[in-house]
């Protein structure tokens, strides 16, 4: 079924003129664009309600529910948080982060960003 949206023009001076009454009239589902010079530049329309309570966590309706363990949520073991980390990754990677870093010393930078290059005027 397809809605019928009312949309209405009016320009700058109009709004500031009239705000109280656009807004209501927002409220009551008219979308109204706001122009300067005829040319549109804003549109006035309801706010759409924020989601109050927290999203669920889990598939989709209809589909078979599964359950997430509160351990989930527990911090990780220091042994597999240096692996994510990089602690345990082997040197020959060319992603390493100690290589990186030895890269950027090499060079006489402490700072794992490339340098911005400056702009000839």
């Amino acid at each position: 079924m397809v809605k019928n949206i009312v949309m209405i023009k009016t320009n700058v001076a109009e709004i500031k003129a009239r705000l109280s009454e656009y807004l209501d009239r927002a409220l009551a589902g008219e979308r109204i664009v706001i122009c300067r010079h005829n040319k549109p530049v804003a549109e006035l329309r309801p706010f759409a309600e924020v989601r109050v309570e927290p999203r669920p966590i889990g598939p989709l309706p209809g589909r078979p529910t599964f359950e997430i363990s509160p351990s989930f949520f527990d911090p990780l073991p220091d042994e597999e948080l240096a692996l994510w980390e990089g602690a345990g990754a082997s040197e020959s990677g060319a992603g390493a982060p100690g290589r990186v870093a030895e890269k950027a010393a090499s060079f006489g930078r402490t700072s794992k960003r490339p340098r911005a290059r400056r702009r000839r005027a």
